[in-house]
């Protein structure tokens, strides 16, 4: 009686607090056909010299609609020195000159010419205007005391009535959060026209001063404290991951198990073959790589990779099958990263990456242990279960047959336009409006890498926009979008074909 009270009472407080944030006729529309604003632009590049050019308004031409900038990794700040960041600014400066975008990336970033070619002046306030931070940081905060609160009473109650609230509403919740830290890392969750923020009082010199966090900074104690409490976390995937994702996803050469593994980067070439290598095929080598002794003087390398061993036993056209492998293949993983957790916050060292720079690992025991000591503190209060219901909320979303599966699962295939023959490297899933609400934009994947610093509430309007750019349409199914995907593995975003 107290569990189903209580799952009630989610519910209700879950709804309660979105009609607080947004109006009843907005709620429903925020993510699909909300009414654009026709509001005037002001110019704020959002890289690390954001703040220095304020206030300049540029004419929608070709020379100024298409500069923005959509690789935002130099404006942040990681919870570790700044000397990360200028080693960033550093790598993606190296990136941008030296290195080719991939096919995919490409295919979007033609797409985005064209689309502010002809709307830019309706898309460039999306760009540069809107910010997710009323909505986001409220739904951010809700969701992670709401993950704290139900872990802690899952202690009280039994084995199967954790799994029910970790399917709702503690998956949402994770997926929520996920999303609202994506949305930070982009540079889209903050007030854009704001380089600082909070100013609080400092006592200094026997005066009273004024400290004001600075907006980078900021974004990375956002993105490393919002990732707790979790199981696992997003904190290592979307640090050093999502950004180069952008860039190199469906490239032949950064999309493999080997060099994801093997790379002495900082930041992964590309952070999603970490999940896409669990339910679409690659090209490469697998990885990781181990080496073991077999005597004082003899060595053998070993070649261990969960995701393949578990791809490897699919079967096309026995879609429960492969659901079943993809299930097992992820969720004993991502079981592996809670003790990983432990091993890389007591040795300081994440020993599936062994060629990453000491600072990569550094940054990877700060948050190991700041979530260990979160874990300790949930484990001392409501025992093992309260772990367990992290675990599962972190997972249950990106498996069948939960709804949020089929945007998750799919959001990188390999479709073939039907007018030309040619290989469609991204897809977004629509299935309604309460689908959207529930993924809270994250189905939007398309207009996302189209458009990376729009806001997770405004991609939605990216179709009433350019409509003749997006399909048509919100109904939809998710299970058969799971069913097709599960019966006839995919190549990763192209990579086996000619992209549009």
């Amino acid at each position: 009686m107290l569990a189903t009270m209580f799952y009630h009472w989610s519910c209700f407080i879950l709804l309660g607090f979105l009609a607080a944030f947004l109006p009843t006729s907005s709620l429903v529309h925020c993510f699909t056909h909300s009414q654009l604003s026709s509001q005037s632009v002001l110019f704020a590049r959002l890289t690390t010299r954001s703040t220095r050019l304020h206030n300049t308004l540029p004419a929608p031409s070709t020379s100024t609609t298409t500069s923005v900038t959509t690789n935002l990794s130099e404006d942040i700040i990681p919870f570790q020195s700044s000397s990360h960041v200028e080693d960033t600014t550093r790598d993606v400066i190296l990136d941008q000159r030296e290195e080719a975008f991939s096919p995919a990336a490409k295919y979007h970033k033609e797409r985005r010419k064209r689309m502010l070619l002809k709307y830019g002046d309706q898309i460039i306030p999306l760009e540069r205007d809107a910010s997710s931070q009323s909505l986001a940081l409220s739904l951010l905060a809700l969701s992670n005391i709401s993950l704290f609160t139900l872990s802690l009473i899952c202690g009280t109650l039994h084995p199967a009535l954790v799994v029910l609230l970790a399917i709702f509403p503690g998956s949402i919740f994770s997926l929520w959060t996920l999303q609202i830290l994506h949305d930070n890392l982009h540079g889209s969750l903050l007030d854009k026209h704001k380089s600082t923020f909070f100013p609080l009082p400092h006592l200094g010199l026997g005066r009273k001063e004024v400290v004001n966090i600075e907006r980078r900074r900021l974004r990375g104690s956002i993105l490393f404290w919002g990732s707790m409490p979790s199981a696992f976390g997003y904190y290592l995937y979307l640090t050093y991951g999502h950004i180069t994702h952008h860039k190199s996803f469906g490239d032949v050469d950064a999309a493999s198990l080997k060099q994801l593994f093997n790379s002495s980067r900082k930041d992964f070439e590309d952070g999603d073959v970490l999940f896409v290598a669990h339910r679409m095929k690659l090209k490469g080598e697998d990885g990781p790589t181990f080496t073991l002794p077999l005597g004082r003087r003899k060595r053998r390398e070993v070649t261990l990779s969960i995701s393949k061993m578990g791809f490897d036993t699919w079967k096309e056209g026995c879609p429960i099958r492969n659901a079943l492998a993809y299930t097992i293949s992820f969720m004993y993983e991502r079981f592996m990263l809670v003790i990983n957790d432990a091993v890389v916050a007591i040795t300081g060292w994440n020993y599936f990456f062994p060629n990453k720079p000491r600072r990569f690992h550094t940054d990877c025991a700060k948050y190991c242990r700041c979530a260990l000591l979160v874990r300790a503190v949930l484990y001392s209060l409501g025992g093992w279960k309260s772990i367990f219901f992290l675990y599962l909320s972190e997972t249950l979303w990106s498996i069948p047959p939960h709804p949020a599966c089929a945007m998750f699962v799919t959001n990188h295939g390999s479709t073939i336009d039907d007018d030309t023959g040619l290989c469609v490297p991204s897809s977004s899933t629509y299935a309604g409006k309460w689908y959207s609400l529930l993924t809270l934009g994250t189905n939007y994947h398309v207009e996302h890498h189209d458009f990376p610093t729009i806001p997770l509430h405004k991609l939605g309007q990216l179709r009433e926009i350019a409509p003749e750019f997006y399909r048509s349409g919100s109904n939809d199914n998710v299970f058969q979008i799971m069913r097709k995907a599960f019966s006839k593995p995919e190549f990763y975003a192209c990579m086996d074909a000619k992209v549009i």
